[in-house]
């Protein structure tokens, strides 16, 4: 059986990616692409008139992936360094005698590759942003549900402070806005590539900058001032953009897997049939948080590939541009799967605010001793109220230590000191934050 082109397909590839933006990463798509490419270069050089309507129509027509063989193109590709060459040589030939001349244009393999990558780039992202839509949607819902559930906040991983579990979730909800947007708006600016064999796209003539333009507009990618053969920027914004996506899902996945924790027990992965252990029948495990953290822990090491292979020489880079292929689709790989694994853990997330109670319960106080240092320090400096307090806090019973204390007995009533150890009373701005993360959300819905 012949082995699928597409990442999802393959046995250890379907736990890291997505079918729907795998199908537009597969050997396939990215063929069309390049021949999309091919044809969208015919077409401009014949809206500039370099070379006749005919003849781009002609090759346009066999601009057809099923017509050609990736695995025979990716084995002659060894020949040239790149599957465009053997490509140009099998359109050529599948296209009219009258139309062969004008095959391949003013063009160079580096304009074509580029071009095709950034075209299959533009289409993976599609459903990789409804994904993020999705849950980003999970995350509102889970803010708004639970912005009086009361859970401990945990610094440096230690008991902190009282927090909800509506702000964590709103603080989830903006990181996946905040890379949602920004994946948006690289999408919406990547380039084109054309510029012939040095930048200078001499084989149009003077008719170079409007081929460029055409061909930019017949791909439906955004035009670019100069060529960009060495200057990686558009690559460079693609790679952090996914990068930063897949730090974001993997922030969300960490935490659901802490709090998932038999310890823990403060939320729980949804979906029957999911978690199973094949050594212990009890286990339920947190799949979907272990998945996305695993592939958040492979993107940085592929940003760094491609920053590292933007440092290009000359016109042409010998190698560098070369890197940047195969990472460049892995990083979109990895945040397809990371982007619809983080919805499918948002969306079916159980959570538990009784064993969030009980957790936050569990320093009998201790996670308000801040809100006690406050009430006390208008009376006995800031310092001193922290030192009683701290003192306080080594004792067996921190309440009891408490209502011992003259000072604290001066200053405190037995009915203020328990005001202070309430949760619900030192919850600060939660409420207005989690209002102004909705707001956001619903602002930047499409």
């Amino acid at each position: 059986m012949r082995p699928s082109s597409s990442p999802s397909d393959r046995l250890l590839g379907g736990l890291s990616g997505t079918p729907d933006v795998d199908v537009e990463l597969s050997d396939a798509a990215l063929l069309q692409a390049l021949l999309d490419v091919e044809a969208a270069l015919a077409r401009a050089a014949a809206d500039s008139g370099v070379l006749p309507a005919p003849a781009a129509e002609a090759i346009a027509a066999e601009c057809r992936a099923e017509r050609y063989d990736a695995g025979v193109l990716g084995r002659a590709a060894d020949a040239a360094g790149n599957p465009v060459v053997p490509l140009v040589r099998e359109l050529t030939a599948a296209v009219p005698e009258h139309a062969r001349p004008w095959v391949h244009t003013g063009a160079t393999s580096q304009d074509v590759l580029d071009s095709a990558l950034v075209l299959v780039a533009v289409r993976a992202i599609g459903p990789l942003l409804r994904h993020l839509d999705d849950a980003a949607d999970a995350a509102a819902r889970l803010a708004d549900t639970h912005r009086a559930s009361v859970l401990v906040a945990r610094t440096l991983g230690q008991q902190a402070a009282p927090t909800t579990f509506g702000l964590k979730a709103a603080g989830w909800l903006v990181g996946l806005i905040e890379a949602r947007e920004r994946l948006r708006q690289v999408r919406a600016e990547l380039p084109a590539q054309l510029g012939g064999a040095v930048g200078t796209l001499a084989a149009f003539g003077p008719a170079g900058p409007l081929v460029a333009d055409r061909f930019a507009a017949h791909l439906g990618l955004a035009q670019s001032l100069l060529p960009w053969h060495t200057r990686r920027q558009p690559v460079l914004d693609l790679a952090a953009s996914l990068g930063g996506l897949l730090a974001v899902a993997g922030k969300v996945a960490v935490d659901v897997g802490l709090l998932a924790q038999t310890e823990i027990g403060e939320v729980a992965e949804g979906g029957a049939g999911r978690g199973g252990s094949s050594a212990m029948p009890h286990k339920r495990n947190p799949v979907d948080s272990v998945l996305v953290t695993a592939v958040a822990r492979r993107g940085p090491g592929l940003v760094a590939t491609l920053f590292t292979a933007a440092v290009q020489e000359h016109e042409r880079a010998a190698g560098a541009w070369h890197a940047e292929w195969e990472p460049l689709l892995e990083l979109l790989h990895l945040a397809g799967g990371a982007g619809a694994r983080c919805s499918r853990m948002l969306e079916g997330l159980q959570v538990h605010p009784d064993r969030m109670r009980a957790n936050l319960d569990v320093s009998g106080g201790l996670v308000l001793a801040e809100a006690v240092a406050a009430r006390l320090a208008p009376a006995l400096g800031r310092t001193a109220a922290h030192d009683l307090v701290t003192r306080a806090a080594a004792q067996p019973s921190f309440r009891e230590a408490l209502l011992a204390d003259t000072d604290t007995h001066a200053n405190l009533s037995e009915r203020e000191v328990d005001e202070a150890l309430d949760p619900y009373g030192w919850l600060g701005s939660v409420d207005p934050f989690i209002d102004r993360a909705l707001d956001a959300h619903r602002a930047a819905k499409p």
